[in-house]
């Protein structure tokens, strides 16, 4: 492969899921998180910042739509907990976490894209902070796998098979003004 054709393949970028196939996906992902939890009666549903948090947002509401209730909301920063903090210039500034009780709850964590499981380690030790949920699941809108930890979700609206080169990109109407799930190829992995 010469240089331009590496060039070619990082500025190539393909939408994976349209506004259309999001919501959908979303509500599937909400009447299973149902499913599993045998009703909407202590269940806590956590968006993980950012976005995570606006796609539990959109599933309380889709389960609002079906159940005729919403199921208790919160938001978790994992920024502090994150084990790649202060490596490789990587720093942020925590945004804010709002929690219902989760003591003895089947709490649903709510991600827009698992990839390595960092981030979801984070969480699960952030929550620790809160309390001891009965059970944690996980349901996320795109696995695209290269899993570093053994983390796996409980709940998965799309897997995407990516090379490590890839950028997985999650637009959302509230963040960026549309909704898509855009993969960028990154090339060849070494």
């Amino acid at each position: 492969m010469n240089k331009s054709d590496t060039q070619n393949l990082i500025q190539q970028e393909e939408t994976v899921l349209d506004a259309e196939a999001i919501g959908r996906t979303l509500t599937r992902l909400a009447h299973e998180i149902v499913e599993a939890n045998a009703g909407i009666q202590d269940l806590v549903i956590i968006g993980i910042q950012t976005r995570g948090t606006t796609l539990a947002d959109r599933i309380g509401t889709a389960i609002e739509h079906f159940e005729g209730s919403t199921p208790q909301i919160g938001y978790l920063d994992v920024t502090m907990h994150r084990d790649d903090f202060d490596r490789d210039g990587l720093r942020g500034t925590p945004l804010p976490t709002e929690l219902p009780s989760i003591e003895s709850k089947n709490v649903v964590l709510v991600d827009d894209v698992l990839y390595t499981g960092r981030t979801i380690r984070a969480a699960m030790d952030a929550l620790n902070d809160y309390g001891r949920p009965r059970e944690i699941r996980l349901a996320v809108l795109i696995d695209r796998g290269h899993r570093e930890l053994p983390i796996r979700a409980d709940m998965v609206g799309k897997n995407i098979p990516t090379s490590r080169n890839d950028t997985v990109r999650l637009n959302l109407q509230e963040h960026d003004g549309s909704d898509a799930a855009l993969i960028r190829y990154g090339g060849q992995e070494k």
